[in-house]
C-alpha cells in the first residue's frame, strides 16, 4: 500500500507528482495491467517461456563477451 503525507506548503502538483512516481516504482501501475484480464496459466507458462529464451539467446550473441 502507498501512503503520501503532504509536506509543509507542498502544492497539490508536486503531491501528485510523487504520488505517481511512488505508484510507479511500487510496481502497483504493473499489476494492475498484468491483472486486467484473465490469462490462462498455460500462456503465462508460455510467455514465461518465451522471455527466458529470447534472454538466453541475447546472452549467446552478445559481442565482446
Amino acid at each position: 500500500m502507498v501512503k503520501l503525507t503532504l509536506r509543509d506548503n507542498e502544492s497539490i502538483q508536486e503531491a501528485v507528482r510523487r504520488f505517481r512516481k511512488l505508484v510507479e516504482r511500487s510496481g502497483i501501475k504493473k499489476e494492475m495491467r498484468r491483472r486486467e484480464f484473465y490469462e490462462k496459466p498455460s500462456e503465462t507458462k508460455r510467455r514465461a517461456r518465451l522471455r527466458a529464451e529470447r534472454r538466453s539467446r541475447r546472452t549467446l550473441t552478445m559481442p565482446g563477451v
